[in-house]
């Protein structure tokens, strides 16, 4: 029996009608399609009576164009068109880097000293664009959602981060970064204050600082700080905060959905983070397989369809419409791109179009020419089945795989769509493909 045979199946209705689930992560490496995985099921959830918000952090905005809201921010806002069973409402929103961090500084810091840090340059530069700022700013967004007590369903769009393992590890990073020596060694002299703080920054600090102000700036030295100073009564929260949040992401009311397509880089990611979830005791769900490719007629397989195509370009059937097969003329022929009708003897008839009228319409004979490009055109899709049937077949032995390695981990398959998803009807789709596995045929 194949590996995949024995890999159980995800119940993803089961799942979202669980009123003890009150968090979905849907994470996953880049372009898997996790955001819209995260919507369909907010949309799915939604319509089977559960309040839910969907929090993407996806800068395409996709999100907000298939619930056809005209954009979205950091305020969930309500998504209209949702066919719900008795009180199921469906909220969106897209995570604000920068307004986020804003908000815990004005929320933790007074008004002078919030003003202070806001205007500051280096929290500006940090607050926009720092190294694993998104991943920690869309783990606080998670916490104070789940603080208001305000829906009983929260879905989880991860960072589009370079690897899936960033959200995880960015709060920690973050933390480290803002307790760790460099930027205590920045806040001693302002600790100390005064003469004595001129003289430790002048005596410990001058060769540091020296090198600093030559390889970054006298002025971005002083801007960091002044940062420093203003931030230090609140970096004890952001790691209490950061901590916080994993307890919640490790507590039974959460639930992580590994998003993958059935692509080698992609399933080793998602064994990456399969691993990583069960060293750090946080439940998994299972696995969503995205974009799976299959056709319906799984039976021709590619040999037989490529052989097929080469017997066509090699000898042609030239009369299928007359029941007759035979060879095409050789191109150099005399005869080659000129047809005769032929009676039952073999003789050669009239072509009743030479004496039509040229004014009259005339029924047009199937000419070589014709043969030919039925030939080519069977040849080519005989060709193109057998590329498909050689992709079901790698994306099958990279599934395989990864449900050796992993036979625990539950999975559903996601048919590939031949185009975008781009509104609610389309969500309600990949909604019933995620609650039903629907591979498409051949695929499994």
């Amino acid at each position: 029996m194949a590996a995949a045979d024995t890999a159980p199946g995800l119940d993803t209705d089961a799942l979202l009608d669980d009123p003890d689930i009150r968090i979905i992560v849907c994470c996953g490496s880049g372009g898997v399609g996790k955001t819209t995985t995260a919507a369909a099921l907010g949309v799915r959830a939604a319509e089977r009576g559960r309040k839910v918000v969907v929090l993407t952090i996806d800068p395409a905005r996709r999100l907000a164009q298939s619930m056809g809201i005209d954009s979205l921010d950091n305020v969930p806002r309500r998504v209209k068109g949702i066919e719900t069973r008795g009180t199921g409402e469906l909220h969106a929103m897209m995570l604000d880097m920068k307004r986020t961090f804003d908000e815990i500084v004005e929320a933790h810091a007074d008004g002078e000293r919030a003003r202070a840090i806001l205007e500051n340059p280096f929290y500006q530069s940090l607050s926009a664009g720092f190294a694993g700022t998104q991943e920690y700013m869309a783990m606080e967004k998670l916490g104070q959602l789940r603080a208001r007590e305000e829906w009983d369903l929260i879905v989880v769009d991860t960072p589009p981060s370079r690897s899936a393992l960033d959200f995880l590890d960015a709060p920690k990073r973050l933390g480290s970064f803002l307790d760790g020596k460099f930027i205590k060694l920045l806040m001693a002299p302002a600790k100390m204050g005064g003469r004595a703080g001129m003289k430790f920054l002048n005596v410990g600090m001058s060769m540091m600082t020296g090198t600093l102000g030559k390889l970054l700036g006298g002025q971005f030295l002083r801007d960091v700080q002044t940062f420093v100073a203003a931030m230090d009564t609140m970096f004890g929260g952001f790691r209490t905060r950061a901590d916080a949040t994993y307890k919640l992401l490790q507590a039974p009311g959460t639930a992580f959905l590994v998003v993958a397509t059935p692509e080698r880089d992609a399933l080793r990611e998602a064994a990456y983070f399969v691993e990583r979830l069960a060293a750090e005791d946080m439940p998994l769900a299972g696995l969503v397989l995205n974009r799976v490719h299959g056709s319906e007629a799984a039976r021709l397989s590619a040999e037989h369809a490529l052989a097929a195509a080469e017997n066509l370009e090699a000898a042609g059937i030239v009369d299928q419409t007359a029941g007759k097969a035979g060879l095409r003329e050789p191109a150099d022929s005399p005869d080659a791109g000129t047809t005769h009708a032929t009676d039952t003897a073999g003789a050669a008839t009239p072509d009743p179009a030479e004496h039509a009228s040229e004014h009259e319409p005339a029924d047009t004979p199937q000419t070589d020419a014709d043969a030919v490009t039925v030939e080519q055109l069977t040849a080519g899709l005989l060709r193109l089945h057998a590329e498909r049937m050689q992709v079901v077949a790698r994306e099958q032995r990279t599934r395989d795989r990864f449900t050796t390695l992993h036979p625990e981990v539950a999975v559903t398959a996601v048919a590939a769509l031949p185009g975008d998803v781009h509104d609610l009807a389309g969500l309600r789709a990949i909604g019933d493909r995620l609650a039903t596995g629907s591979a498409p045929a051949g695929a499994a």
